[in-house]
């Protein structure tokens, strides 16, 4: 099954199975590239947020005119920071952006659940790391990535560039089918 990318100097498509590495400078506007990733060609869509709350998540679909009624939210923060939380069938919860292993089975319920053309948006790999640790961080991202495998489904991971060194950013890189990165300026390059 191939998906439309509608990533700017990227493949047009790219085969199920298929993880994207979107690498920014951390005051990178990252939102159009994520909802447009999120919005083609799809029927079921995941977004993991470590950085921001579900109604956050909720208003930035809205505002992008992602269909909300294909969209589950994996929010991580929440809890953890004492949020009034509101679980409905699309909304999913996990302690903390270090529940790597909650981040992964609620990612596996997803794709297990839902048939079609899936896509997961994780937002962001960085702050995984802050909270766990780059390594364990790293291990989550191959998890996610071998079930999109499994499963046919496309990702779309982020990453800060200036908070990783240059060895670790290229560690993970190295994990992904295409790297798309942004540029200060706003100029996207892809390397598939």
């Amino acid at each position: 099954m191939d998906y439309e990318l509608a990533i700017e100097n990227a493949p047009d498509t790219v085969p199920g199975g298929t993880g994207v590495l979107l690498v920014h400078p951390s005051t990178g506007e990252t939102d159009r590239i994520d909802t447009d990733f999120l919005k083609s060609d799809t029927d079921h869509l995941l977004v993991i947020s470590t950085r921001t709350t579900a109604r956050e998540v909720q208003q930035k679909l809205e505002y992008y005119d992602v269909d909300e009624t294909k969209a589950d939210i994996l929010d991580t923060l929440s809890v953890e920071r004492g949020y009034s939380r509101r679980p409905s069938d699309h909304v999913h919860y996990v302690s903390s952006p270090d529940d790597l292993a909650g981040i992964v089975d609620i990612t596996r319920e997803f794709l297990a659940d839902n048939e079609g053309k899936r896509r997961v948006s994780l937002d962001s790999i960085t702050e995984m790391a802050y909270y766990a640790d780059e390594e364990r961080a790293m291990e989550a991202v191959e998890e996610i990535l071998d079930l999109l495998a499994e499963y046919d489904a496309v990702g779309l991971f982020h990453l800060s560039a200036e908070v990783h060194d240059e060895e670790a950013v290229t560690e993970f890189q190295a994990l992904f089918d295409g790297v798309v990165t942004l540029s200060e300026d706003g100029t996207v390059y892809a390397d598939f």
